[in-house]
Parts: structure tokens; sequence; C-alpha cells
């Protein structure tokens, strides 16, 4: 159980980011698909990450420091269309170099909402991670919002969707922020890459 979460501030450029050696997570989907809520939920605080109503809202790196020893980072929401392309344009350049330079970065959740089928934006991003080689997890978010018939149904789309790329799957959590779901084997997820990065620096 997280002891301790601290928003420590939101940066328009990864060059801003703290300058510390802490392991950090980061999540990302399309917007509105529940980031701040999961947040929320595996932190056990229930206004650490400001929820909105408003998709598009997070525009910027947002930074939590979790028990002294590692950082939450809430990117950016991808592919909203409401805002101009120039500002969509800017937000991927931010998520992309973020992704691919910040060294701290240990592995990045993905968030994929349950209640709709596939979506390939989400799709291509997946694939895109899997080019540049990072590691990520799938969490599916929204689990109570439909029958659980649609949700199985949608999971399983999603994975055979993948499949048609990748030889095997990543991790897969379902999660509601609603039903306390899925937030205990998220954060045993990232106590085991944090125990595996430990022990790669053991002499």
């Amino acid at each position: 159980m997280i002891q301790s979460a601290k928003f420590i501030g939101a940066f328009p450029k990864t060059d801003d980011c703290p300058k510390t050696e802490f392991p950090e997570f980061a999540f990302i989907g399309r917007s509105n698909v529940g980031k701040s809520s999961l947040i929320n939920l595996i932190t056990n605080r229930k206004e650490l990450a400001k929820v909105s109503k408003t998709p598009g809202k997070t525009q910027t790196i947002n930074f939590f420091l979790i028990d002294q020893s590692w950082h939450l980072v809430d990117l950016p929401g991808y592919g909203y269309a409401r805002v101009s392309k120039s500002t969509r344009e800017v937000f991927s350049k931010m998520i992309k170099y973020y992704i691919t330079h910040r060294e701290q970065l240990l592995t990045i959740f993905v968030l994929i909402d349950a209640t709709i089928s596939p979506q390939k934006i989400d799709l291509d991003f997946i694939n895109w991670l899997g080019e540049i080689r990072m590691p990520f997890a799938i969490i599916f978010t929204k689990s109570d919002r439909e029958k659980a018939l649609v949700i199985q149904k949608n999971v399983k789309l999603f994975k055979s969707k993948m499949l048609e790329n990748w030889e095997m799957l990543p991790n897969c959590i379902i999660t509601s922020s609603e039903k306390n779901r899925g937030g205990k084997e998220i954060m045993e997820y990232i106590k085991n890459v944090i125990g595996e990065q430990a022990s790669d620096y053991t002499p």
C-alpha cells in the first residue's frame, strides 16, 4: 500500500521535468479514458489528480512522488479532436520526446476504454511502443460502465487485434475506479518492475 503521494508539478517540456534518478511509471491513453480517476484509485487519494469532465484537460507532464522513491507520471491524452491540429501536434511531440528521452522511465501504462470496441489510434500507439522497444502494460478502464459480457467481448477483441501484429500479449489489467478494481494488481506490477531494476544494479 502506498504510504505517501504528493503532486510535484506540471511541466510543459521533458527538459523541465524533475532532475532525479527515481524510477518513473507513466500513464497515457486517449482523452477522457479515466487517467486521473485511476491515479486516485491506486494512490488511495480521492483528489490527488484533478478529475475533469472536459476531455483534453491534461496538457502538461504531471509528476507525482510516491513513497519518496518513485514517480507516477500523468501524460496528456492523445487523439483529442476538439483541440486544434497544431495543439495536437505539440502534444504528440511532447509525448514522444518524453517517452524516447526519459531514461528513468521504466514502463508505460496504456489506458484503454473497455466499454468500446478497439480503436485504431490505441493500436497504432501500442505498435509504436513496440517499434521503439518501450516496455508497457495495458489497463482496461471503466469496467463498471457496461455489462460484464460487453467488457469481456471488447477486451477479447482488443487482444485479438493486437495478436495480428504481436506474438505475445503484454500484461493486461481490467480496472474500475468506481468499484475499486485493479489497483492492487497495478501496484504489484510496479513493485515487481522496481524490484527487477534493483536486482539489475546489485553487484
